[in-house]
């Protein structure tokens, strides 16, 4: 399904491809229960796999312990605020690794105009089929991509015999859209989770975004984009043909189906560092051995130099003792 190739140092990637994609829940309490995470509801206790699991969504009637937090955080598991459906994103916790060097790296790419366009133009290109002609404007480019991803509408359309006036939707209206819609906003918000407990967890910033800009999850809608055509839309378009209630619920539960057949954890990462060209000369592991390690001082002559809680007497500031 991916059209990048594989990581070449499996090393290199969290604990996320082993994890299990997401769990959303509302009207519910989350305590710590002996060693692990359960959320107690008025149908009774169920278990949250925390240690398996990639990402926590609460959505609204939600309450949580902060020992059920601290379990949550130890074990990887990105915890997400969400709206009803989880179609709002409000706040979220931690991944697992604490190296900043992914961070540094994105942060430094993004900054430099010569290697964003590089990198954008590879996130529309890797879409098509073909390869893309080097002499097409970014503009040219996009257009190319509005034609395909109107054509995955209309395919869903046919293949469904649902009708398609268009994607339309408004946040404060939930309501108002029609069930297409609705379905396709409940889908890509479960892919949004995925994808941002995948970048969280490797070290990424869900802000600085590439393609998508000025929005704290800009880079979740780049990564999201590479997949919502073989993912989200058809899974939008046959839960509405399947009928019955509780719509996005029903698209919810087939999302989880489908990223788990999909193997969609496993794809993440190594896309998004295929894309950036940053897989090969990080590693991430010294990092995570110790959380609270305070890791190396910045210099203009090196990377970094080794620091911790004490200084050598020539590297105190200012020569000061």
């Amino acid at each position: 399904m991916s059209p990048i190739g594989p990581l070449r140092d499996l090393h290199l990637l969290p604990r996320t491809r082993d994890s299990w994609t997401f769990l959303y829940l509302e009207h519910a309490k989350i305590e710590q229960d002996g060693r692990s995470v359960a959320a107690f509801e008025a149908s009774g206790r169920v278990p949250i796999p925390c240690a398996s699991l990639g990402t926590l969504m609460l959505g609204p009637g939600t309450t949580v312990t902060h020992a059920a937090i601290r379990a949550l955080a130890e074990t990887g598991c990105l915890v997400m605020w969400t709206g009803e459906a989880g179609v709002r994103f409000y706040a979220q916790g931690m991944g697992e690794t604490r190296s900043a060097r992914r961070l540094l790296r994105q942060a430094a790419l993004v900054s430099h105009p010569a290697a964003r366009m590089a990198i954008v133009r590879r996130m529309y290109t890797i879409r098509f089929a073909e390869p893309v002609d080097d002499d097409l404007t970014l503009r040219q480019v996009r257009g190319m991509e509005g034609v395909r991803v109107r054509e995955a509408y209309a395919r869903a359309s046919r293949e469904s015999g649902l009708p398609w006036a268009g994607r339309s939707y408004q946040r404060d209206r939930w309501d108002a859209a029609d069930p297409v819609n609705r379905a396709l906003s409940a889908a890509n918000s479960a892919l949004y989770g995925v994808v941002q407990a995948a970048i969280v967890s490797a070290g990424y910033s869900p802000g600085l975004g590439f393609i998508h800009t000025g929005k704290q999850l800009s880079f979740v809608y780049d990564i999201a984009d590479l997949y919502k055509v073989d993912l989200t839309i058809p899974i939008a378009f046959e839960a509405v043909a399947a009928g019955g209630g509780d719509l996005e619920r029903r698209v919810r539960t087939r999302c989880r189906d489908v990223f788990h057949a999909s193997r969609l954890v496993e794809l993440i990462l190594p896309d998004i560092d295929a894309v950036l060209g940053a897989a090969a000369d990080i590693d991430v592991a010294a990092f995570d051995e110790d959380v609270a390690y305070p890791g190396g001082l910045w210099d203009p002559g090196a990377a970094s130099v080794a620091g911790g809680t004490n200084y050598g007497e020539a590297d105190q500031p200012d020569g000061r003792p």
